[in-house]
């Protein structure tokens, strides 16, 4: 890092073509040679305004903190201005935002919670740290090229058993070291389950949140409940080590929020079923060994665990994300499957997909909920750094008008989030899935919704800015682009409003009138 001293007065003497200096937050860059590669034209950097001068305020109205600390720029910077210290910093792996409703009111200095305890907040940090070391790097890159998430980064989530604890409490936790022994497997809990999804969701790269092994997350609970001691020995280590990756195939071009109407195939031949059909938009399909699959068979439905063979074939689908989420379409080709393979009863596969949807829904409510507080905090900075009509952005009523009513609907969110929370930690799974079924469909629903109209909100805020894949509105578009998934993905949200009043209605009380 350069030492050397300058003064205002030092930078002022250099502002002419061949020879530019700028200061940006304390620090001096010689810009000499850089001018000419400037992405924005060399003319900008020559404005009254910025050459020669401290030209914090107009580069943070152009660009991302995340820039100046890119190594070919970083090697730009000669000194500092005598007698300032630098001030605009990035948040250290672990640390809190202190941006308003950057974070919920249980991470928030001077606020309370009786949801969270202090091995919460431990696992919290300690969490934190992990992904914005280890994932974070990777989530840009992924989100970006489109590529699987690397064996490298899944090796290291394996080492603090990140699939098993994404899968909730349970006795798949038993003899596992999670989160290097910060948390014991009895005491992990829902709360720390919730801390984790929404901690997934801070990067601003929705497809990496699925890419990041979500098809186990969805596709290993019918094995774990549902699953054989011998079932569960042979597939389910093999996956929580990260060594094998597997997928929920329920969904299809004929059955998507309609799972009854799957028309998948399978028919019994001796000690095997043969397997026909297609799934459509199945999340990590591309790089899947195994497929928790829903067949239709002459006795009702049938999950039954299938192993990728030459009868199985798998080619992306291109949707409005990035292709790292490995998002497939998947033909059975009179795939042969162990009779072995069976997951639970013959005719019961609806009751056991259905039963599964609850913490697939939960959890996707958990990383929308994550990702809409992001948006909150990129918009609090950007109106606080934007200037326009001379004045900071958020100086125009209707911008203020738009933060409050984003702020009202990710703090409701959170608050519903850490009530069916609660409900999850107190109830057995049973009763999850005879009580729960309606109000988490409905808080689904919610924090969906929510989250599209934050999307627009943040769009208006942003300007071209928020629909520009790169730079200071990257993030804005990413969600703009991508929170239709969580109105879409586990049911949509119609479809689960319908079911949230339907179940509300089945538990009237026969005796009520007004």
């Amino acid at each position: 890092m350069p030492s050397k001293e300058f003064t205002l007065d030092d930078i002022a003497q250099h502002n002419k073509e061949g020879d530019l200096w700028i200061v940006i937050d304390s620090k001096v860059y010689d810009l000499s040679r850089f001018a000419d590669l400037h992405p924005g034209g060399a003319g900008v950097l020559y404005a009254a305004g910025v050459a020669g001068k401290d030209a914090t305020q107009v580069f943070f109205g152009l660009h991302r903190l995340e820039v100046l600390q890119r190594p070919q720029y970083a090697r730009l910077q000669i000194g500092a201005i005598r007698g300032q210290t630098q001030t605009i910093k990035p948040l250290g792996p672990g640390e809190l935002s202190l941006v308003p409703y950057a974070e919920p009111t249980w991470l928030t200095p001077g606020y309370f919670s009786p949801y969270y305890s202090d091995n919460h907040r431990k696992f919290h940090k300690a969490m934190r740290t992990f992904l914005m070391e280890v994932v974070q790097p990777e989530a840009v890159r992924c989100e970006e090229n489109g590529k699987r998430i690397s064996q490298e980064v899944v090796d290291k989530l394996s080492e603090i058993n990140f699939l098993a604890m994404r899968l909730g409490p349970g006795k798949h936790l038993k003899g596992l070291t999670l989160m290097v022994g910060i948390v014991k497997p009895e005491e992990y809990d829902y709360f720390h389950e919730l801390i984790l999804n929404t901690e997934i969701a801070r990067f601003g790269t929705r497809a990496f949140v699925d890419g990041l092994l979500n098809g186990g997350v969805i596709s290993l609970p019918p094995i774990l409940n549902f699953g054989t001691p011998e079932q569960q020995a042979k597939f389910i280590p093999d996956i929580l080590a990260g060594k094998k990756y597997i997928s929920l195939a329920v969904s299809e071009a004929f059955a998507g929020s309609d799972v009854s109407g799957a028309q998948t195939v399978a028919v019994r031949d001796g000690d095997e079923w043969i397997v026909t059909g297609t799934k459509k938009w199945i999340t990590n399909g591309t790089f899947s060994d195994y497929f928790t699959t829903l067949c239709k068979t002459d006795a009702g439905f049938v999950v039954l665990l299938i192993e990728r063979s030459d009868a199985v074939s798998t080619k992306p689908v291109k949707t409005s994300y990035s292709s790292t989420a490995g998002t497939a379409y998947i033909t059975f080709d009179k795939a042969r499957v162990p009779v072995a393979n069976t997951l639970g009863q013959v005719g019961k596969g609806m009751s056991i997909v259905l039963s599964n949807f609850n913490h697939e829904r939960w959890m996707v409510t958990a990383t929308s909920l994550g990702a809409q507080r992001l948006v909150v905090e990129e918009c609090l900075k950007w109106t606080n750094q934007r200037i326009a009509f001379g004045k900071p952005l958020h100086a125009q009523a209707v911008v203020r008008a738009k933060l409050a009513s984003m702020i009202s609907r990710v703090e409701a969110c959170q608050a519903w989030v850490e009530n069916i929370t609660y409900q999850m930690n107190n109830m057995s799974y049973h009763d999850q899935s005879d009580k729960l079924a309606g109000p988490i469909a409905l808080l689904k629903q919610f924090v969906s919704k929510a989250g599209r109209e934050t999307a627009e909100d943040a769009t208006q805020i942003f300007g071209g800015r928020g629909i520009t894949v790169t730079g200071m509105g990257k993030v804005i578009e990413n969600y703009h682009r991508t929170s239709p998934f969580d109105a879409i993905l586990a049911g949509a949200e119609d479809v689960l409003g319908d079911l949230g009043v339907r179940q509300a209605i089945r538990r009237m009380p026969k005796n009520a009138r007004l």
